[in-house]
């Protein structure tokens, strides 16, 4: 046994600890988070006023299709406030053209940034400003919603009891190393998360989804707002945080069928999706970015290197039983939000490998420039610290 062996060893405990853990996460998660299109909630007796928050940053090429997926809806109050955020594309002509043929949708021009302020945020605190509604539903410009969901959704809230939805949408497949990282992301983020102690009161676990995030207005307007998160990179999270913080009931429910969007469509667009992480998860640190790269990474690949000859006994085991793990998971996880599993499973270790560069390159970047530049606008690094809300480990 070569004196790497306690080495090689240790990672097959902690590789055999994580996708254990996986595992079990992925079955709480199961058993904890409904899917919304199997309900089937008593109506109100009255339908609330609701109302659809939509920032909208140079999204010309996808607005139209997902705004007329909004106004398809038939809820019987509603309205939709979109937030043209400093759009340079013609996001703001399209938005425009809507709201002529449809009165319920209005439209915020945003022109400039105020000093200590994402440009997301901000537009996000616009639009909550010019909201009527009782219920108030955040949701992007590129998210697609089938007939019935809103109606479907106010319901469960109500008969639920809570304060706050947020729903895991479809990701629709795009090209298959896209498909391969995100399949890696639904793995992890739900358990990561804690996704099954969302509605636990007693629990400090917390969730958010840009994508679908259903507020009730009162308990909003208990909590610190959007001044609160006026830096935090992660504000559809934050918004969970700041919701259980001041005691807001929260619930996290798959939509599955009726939430849906693609993600990132091209490698390119994922590359700069992830730029973000520099603030999240790197806390404006090139040394944290690689260290959680090398651990991603590290992990997922722990099932391959036990299976190699190493010469130490017992690994080709624990490689075989890591392995069954993903599978086990993948099979769990046909019934939450995503795209085919198939493929991305095959993809596995590649998808691997193309995260820790991405997230490198994420901290490279970051490092390089100072800060995040996102949308066109660069995030220097101390606000972004200073501003940040959400605690990873």
């Amino acid at each position: 046994m070569s004196a790497l062996a306690p080495l090689v060893i240790g990672y097959a405990l902690v590789g055999c600890a994580w996708w254990l853990w996986v595992v079990v996460g992925s079955i709480r998660v199961a058993h904890a988070v409904p899917v919304l299109a199997r309900v089937d909630p008593p109506r109100p007796a009255a339908w609330p006023r609701l109302s659809l928050v939509v920032a909208a940053c140079n999204e010309a090429e996808h607005l139209e299709a997902a705004v007329t997926s909004l106004l398809r809806e038939d809820y019987p109050d509603l309205e939709v406030v979109l937030v043209d955020d400093r759009s340079t594309d013609g996001t703001g002509a399209i938005a425009d053209r809507l709201a002529t043929a449809d009165a319920r949708l209005r439209v915020l021009h945003v022109t400039d940034l105020p000093a200590g302020w994402l440009g997301k945020v901000h537009a996000l605190a616009r639009g909550t400003e010019a909201a009527r509604g009782e219920w108030i539903l955040f949701t992007d410009a590129d998210v697609h919603f089938a007939p019935g969901t809103l109606r479907r959704a106010v319901a469960f809230a109500v008969e639920r009891g809570v304060d706050h939805v947020a729903a895991l949408p479809d990701i629709w497949p795009s090209a298959p190393l896209v498909d391969a990282v995100t399949a890696l992301f639904l793995r992890t983020f739900p358990v990561v998360t804690r996704s099954w102690a969302i509605e636990d009161p007693a629990s400090p676990a917390f969730i958010g989804i840009g994508a679908f995030n259903l507020v009730r207005r009162e308990a909003l307007e208990r909590t610190a707002g959007f001044e609160w998160l006026r830096l935090e990179v992660g504000d559809d999270m934050g918004l969970g945080l700041l919701l259980k913080r001041s005691g807001a009931r929260s619930c996290l429910v798959s939509g599955a069928g009726l939430v849906g969007l693609y993600w990132y469509r091209s490698l390119g667009e994922l590359a700069r999706g992830l730029e973000k992480a520099y603030a999240s998860v790197g806390c404006c640190s090139l040394g944290r970015m690689v260290a959680a790269g090398l651990a991603i990474a590290a992990l997922e690949w722990a099932p391959f290197v036990m299976l190699a000859p190493l010469g130490v006994p017992g690994l080709p085991l624990a490689g075989g039983a890591m392995l069954v793990a993903i599978v086990i998971v993948a099979v769990i996880q046909r019934r939450a939000p995503g795209q085919p599993r198939i493929l991305p499973l095959l993809l596995s270790p590649v998808a691997a490998v193309l995260s820790l560069v991405l997230t490198v390159r994420s901290g490279w970047l970051g490092w390089r420039r100072g800060g995040v530049l996102w949308r066109g606008t660069l995030y220097e690094s101390r606000g972004l610290r200073a501003g940040r809300r959400i605690r990873f480990p």
